[in-house]
């Protein structure tokens, strides 16, 4: 299959909408991530997203909805919250009117309308309302909620670009609209509410955990990491966002490692004569002048995020797919420098892309 790009026109829309009513795929963009769109009530649809993404179908889909939509729209046709108490039901329509569209994925429990495969047989399905205007004029023009992983191949590293849909899926699918780089750059928040009004949160995206726990007035719990059974939202296994490469994830920012640490490193990093360096400081050249004073001999690729949470976390996955298509056999990462609101969204990616490879290093406390 030819894998063509399109730019959003309205008749490129039109062609994918069609596509997508025929039973294909189209990857759109978000402004989270790109994802890989099929009709999300259409179970053949919903199964060729799975096939194409080769994503075990133990692992839920979001629903993608238009803008506008309405928790009275909702209820009994893809969410059934009568058993909602009148407090849970006015804390999901707050949530509802104040950060959709957005990077908010609700949790919520199901209508038989959705396909067990959408939830991968969860009494509970995932809905966003993205706020891309591409991704809105292709859910207007297909007027059916949308499944929409990730276009990527199962655990790897998440698109933002249309470039990096077809380095992916190129092949698998017909189509890629192109909408330009992702403006936020981290797959949405997943919030579970219950019928009681108890909030959890199963992944940290978009929307900053201090965001909704300002909003709600309340404490947000979090959802165990290694809860058994069929995880509740997409992105909770331990191995996900994944690059090719070996990835260490490192307890603290170069500057700030001991000569203990950096003996560790180059002992453990023996035999790689080219690392790439994924790093939260401003400056690629002092990083650079300051790693060949340590580790002299070794050559670098250094991606920069800088210190800024909206535009590190914009640029993260763009680089980390860089270093990994570049001449680097070893990926070294940074921790962001702040562990809330973004930064702890980003943490979360590179745990658990790193969760295969990292060594077993021992720090000093």
């Amino acid at each position: 299959m030819e894998t063509e790009i399109l730019s959003p026109t309205s008749e490129h829309i039109a062609v994918a909408a069609a596509a997508l009513r025929q039973g294909q795929l189209v990857a759109m963009p978000t402004e989270t991530v790109y994802g890989l769109a099929g009709n999300g009530l259409d179970e053949q649809a919903v199964a060729s997203i799975f096939a194409a993404k080769e994503r075990p179908r133990f692992d839920p889909l979001i629903l993608h909805l238009p803008a506008g939509v309405t928790l009275e729209e909702l209820q009994g046709w893809l969410v059934d919250v009568s058993a909602f108490t009148p407090t849970a039901r006015a804390w999901l329509g707050s949530l509802i009117d104040t950060f959709w569209p957005g990077p908010l994925t609700l949790v919520l429990p199901k209508c038989p309308t959705v396909p067990d495969l959408v939830s991968s047989g969860l009494p509970t399905v995932a809905l966003r309302v993205p706020a891309h205007p591409v991704a809105q004029a292709l859910l207007q023009a297909v007027q059916t909620p949308l499944a929409a992983p990730s276009a990527n191949r199962f655990g790897r590293i998440s698109p933002t670009s249309a470039q990096a849909v077809a380095a992916e899926l190129g092949g698998r699918i017909p189509y890629i609209l192109d909408g330009g780089a992702c403006a936020v750059g981290l797959e949405s928040t997943v919030l579970k509410l219950s019928p009681e009004g108890i909030p959890t949160l199963l992944r940290p995206g978009g929307i900053p955990l201090e965001a909704l726990e300002a909003h709600l007035g309340l404490p947000i719990h979090l959802a165990p990491e290694q809860a058994p059974g069929v995880p509740e939202a997409p992105g909770r296994l331990s191995s996900h966002y994944a690059p090719g490469k070996p990835l260490w994830l490192l307890p603290t920012a170069f500057a700030q490692l001991q000569p203990g640490d950096w003996q560790q490193i180059q002992h453990l990093a023996t035999g790689h004569s080219h690392l790439g360096i994924l790093s939260f400081a401003a400056d690629p050249q002092a990083l650079l002048n300051h790693l060949s004073r340590h580790w002299p001999g070794v050559l670098f690729s250094v991606e920069c995020l800088g210190s800024d949470p909206n535009t590190a976390a914009r640029a993260l996955f763009a680089s980390l797919r860089r270093l990994d298509e570049g001449d680097a056999t070893l990926l070294l990462a940074e921790p962001p420098p702040l562990s809330t609101g973004l930064g702890y969204a980003m943490m979360d990616r590179l745990r658990r892309a790193s969760s295969l490879w990292n060594p077993p290093l021992s720090w000093p406390s």
